[in-house]
């Protein structure tokens, strides 16, 4: 209770003050668009509902490891990072939780990175390709208002646009990070560092632009599993050890399975080395003709070959794995397992802009992301690990998607028309192979495969007409699903593969959208937007599950059934600016038929299981109060601040009625951000952040609610920086996030303390 009041006695600093600023409010432009956040740019996306825009007045008072560290204090949004370079990060938006990751569409420049190759933590967008140092903005849209977007931007819609260059120039930015660590048996600091560095030309007198950029970054990530005994009734000899460890707040909160048993090991740090290189070339003709290529490639390597084991037996010799007792009891020690992952990927796009005439334009854009290569090698147990023993290889590939998009824009009479169509293709192919040296792919010897496709036609249009002051704009989306080319391959008793396939798949969805602005004053806004959105099944829900011993389909691991997700949504904006101090509110309605929802679970090894399947109605209402402040009591003292009340529940679930009238998992009731930004001196800029979300349940039926590990717990974090321009090519800066060391869990622990120093040079 004292970090809610806390959270909320931070955040709404910005309220303060405002009286003394109003008198300096400017006139607003009657065509302007209700956009949270800065106002130097212009929004990249089409902003309906709740939008928010963020740039360099914002980054400045973040301490950014990564890329989607920028938008942390964006209002009512947060991404699950537990670790720099994690690349679980799946932002969540309002109501859309921290596993629902095809609900977001995310865009760098406009080319889809989003992972609609299924939907969990594993299918975060590719934050990846770009660097935080060549970032220009970040675009956020809320909810599915707009026609332009397909039914993914059910929660919402992400763009982030890299800079393009001016002139000839050129940046170098280095960092380095660091993290105390302490929980259970496990007491360590963990290290990291980055370097980025990037040049740009333009041609003087002509069309053309180029930018070269890349960055290295290795980081050393702490546990994000913690590894319990499983009792057993073995006549076995055991090892007597101490060393485990038994924590009290898993069996208040009633985790479930074997998660109340002790604790013996912690999984190995993630060492990750992650190297990207970016190509962008630009073309802006006098004839209005524009034109961008975009290569970028991504090479991720997560190494993790140190489990921290807590048992010793009576020599103090380490156990990790086998039968051991304590007090008499026998438990059977296992999976602190080693492993390495290796991935590359690469995204390619080109987009073109032409005027047709003086009032109509055309555009095109197409992209392809490909998983070049995708091997994850994972020994069978502890001491298999170590000793180069068995394991097992998950092989990805051939895996990539593909995006497309055609559009025409007119002006007529005063009214804006636009329309086009668009489409994706995305492809899956997992093998699962058995080895008899977990470190290599030699001799490898198959064991299942699950693969297949999915593609979506879309059309949209979209009519925006002003009657002053009031606009009003109509549009609808019609796409048209498919999933095929689907199956599950397991080892037969005959020693070959047993292949059975789905058969193919259909459905459409008509998304009518409707938004109705008013300038009801110089600088009040009023918006009402109203939606349909449909979110088809991802080929990962559909594709990906088991087969029983004679070949059929294991129904109880998947759902090749799931119906897509059908979304009704609304949400009302009224803004108004006193000058100095901006605030929006905003309330919002959602409610979603055939909510495809993972159950995630333990198993005896205290790793997660999961299954897809329909929930037959869940609902999502709140409010939003967002405050922004320039020059508040103080020049140079900026604050953006914003407070969220959402209510979201399950109101029917005919397979499950008791998780009815429950709070859906993950969601918060409260969610609290907000950043104050003070220039103490024109070089020296000082910045204190806030992040609060209240403990939300853990599971569908409300019946895990804990502040430890296996749960979503309150999370509270107070961060800090400090940054001065040395000159005005040299910066330093210096921040800590979590300046309390709270300790909060997404399930897996969130960073604890943590340490950044950085040096930005530019020319």
């Amino acid at each position: 209770m004292f970090r809610t009041l806390l959270a909320l006695g931070a955040a709404p600093l910005a309220l303060l003050p405002f009286h003394a600023q109003a008198e300096e409010a400017d006139d607003a432009p009657g065509d302007a668009i209700l956009v949270v956040g800065q106002r130097e740019r212009d929004i990249s996306l089409d902003a309906r509902g709740l939008s928010v825009s963020l740039g360099d007045e914002q980054f400045a008072g973040v301490n950014a490891r990564n890329v989607e560290d920028l938008m942390k204090y964006a209002p009512d949004f947060f991404v699950r990072t537990r670790y720099a370079g994690d690349s679980n990060g799946v932002p969540g938006f309002r109501g859309t939780h921290s596993t629902q990751s095809a609900r977001t569409l995310v865009m760098v420049d406009g080319f889809t990175v989003s992972n609609f190759l299924g939907n969990s933590f594993a299918y975060a967008p590719k934050w990846g390709v770009v660097g935080p140092g060549e970032v220009e903005q970040f675009d956020v849209v809320y909810g599915p208002y707009s026609a332009r977007y397909a039914g993914n931007s059910m929660g919402g819609v992400v763009n982030i646009t890299t800079r393009s260059p001016e002139k000839t120039e050129a940046f170098a930015a280095v960092q380095g990070m660091a993290q105390p660590y302490d929980q259970y048996g496990t007491h360590d600091s963990y290290w990291g560092y980055s370097a980025e560095a990037g040049f740009g030309f333009r041609q003087k007198d002509g069309p053309w632009s180029v930018r070269l950029s890349g960055r290295h970054f290795r980081n050393t990530g702490h546990p994000q599993m913690f590894y319990g005994l499983t009792p057993s009734a073995s006549t076995a000899a055991a090892t007597p050890v101490t060393g485990a460890v038994v924590d009290p707040r898993q069996a208040m909160a009633g985790a479930p399975g074997t998660a109340t048993n002790p604790i013996f090991a912690a999984q190995s740090p993630a060492e990750i080395t992650q190297d990207q290189a970016k190509l962008r070339i630009g073309y802006d003709g006098a004839s209005g003709v524009t034109g961008e290529l975009l290569l970028a490639y991504w090479h991720n390597l997560d190494t993790q070959t140190a489990p921290d084991c807590y048992l010793s037996d009576a020599a103090s010799n380490m156990v990790c794995d086998g039968l051991v007792s304590i007090g008499g009891q026998k438990y059977t020690a296992s999976g602190a397992n080693w492993s390495r992952t290796i991935r590359d990927e690469l995204l390619a796009g080109v987009k073109v802009s032409a005027p047709v005439s003086d009032a109509v334009s055309v555009q095109a854009n197409v992209s392809t992301y490909r998983i070049l290569r995708s091997d994850g090698f994972t020994s069978k147990g502890y001491n298999a690990g170590a000793r180069d023993g068995a394991g097992t290889l998950a092989r990805q590939g051939p895996t990539w998607w593909w995006t497309g998009d055609l559009s025409l824009a007119a002006q007529v009479g005063g009214m804006d028309l636009a329309g086009g169509g668009s489409a994706n293709l995305y492809k899956t192919d997992l093998t699962n192979y058995t080895l008899a040296n977990w470190r290599s792919d030699s001799g490898k010897a198959f064991s299942t495969r699950t693969f297949g496709k999915t593609r979506n036609l879309a059309a949209w249009a979209e009519l925006r007409v002003p009657f002053d002051p009031v606009t009003l704009t109509l549009g609808a989306r019609y796409e048209d699903w498919r999933a095929f080319d689907g199956g599950l391959a397991r080892l037969g008793t005959a020693g070959a593969p047993v292949t059975a396939t789905y058969p193919s798949r259909h459905a459409d969805g008509f998304q009518p959208k409707a938004s109705l602005e008013w300038a009801a004053g110089p600088q009040t806004r009023v918006q009402l937007s109203l939606a349909k959105a449909t979110r088809f099944p991802t080929v990962g829900e559909l594709f990906q599950g088991s087969l029983n011993g004679d070949g059929t389909f294991n129904r109880d691991s998947f759902d090749p059934n799931l119906k897509p997700e059908r979304s009704t949504d609304a949400n009302l904006l009224v803004a108004h600016d006193f000058g100095g101090v901006k605030l929006t509110a905003s309330a919002f309605w959602q409610r979603v038929r055939n909510t495809i929802f993972s159950f995630t679970g333990f198993n005896q090894n205290g790793v997660t299981t999961s299954s897809y399947k329909n929930v037959d109605l869940t609902r999502q209402y709140g409010l939003e109060l967002i405050a922004e402040a320039r020059d508040v009591a103080l020049p140079g003292l900026d604050v953006d601040a914003n407070v969220a009340w959402i209510d979201s529940v399950t109101l029917r679930n005919d397979a499950a009625p008791a998780a009815e009238g429950v709070q859906f998992p993950r969601i918060p009731r409260w969610r609290i951000n907000g950043n104050l930004r003070y220039r103490v001196a024109e070089p020296v800029l000082i910045a204190i952040g806030v992040r609060y979300a209240s403990r939300p349940n853990t599971d569908l039926f409300g019946l895990q609610r804990g502040d430890t590990y296996g749960y979503t717990s309150e999370l509270f974090a107070l961060d800090a920086k400090v940054s001065w321009d040395v000159t005005e090519q040299l910066r330093v800066s210096a921040g800590v996030d979590n300046i309390t060391n709270n300790r909060a869990w997404v399930y897996h622990p969130y960073p604890q303390r943590s340490f950044l120093v950085e040096a930005g040079w530019k020319l």
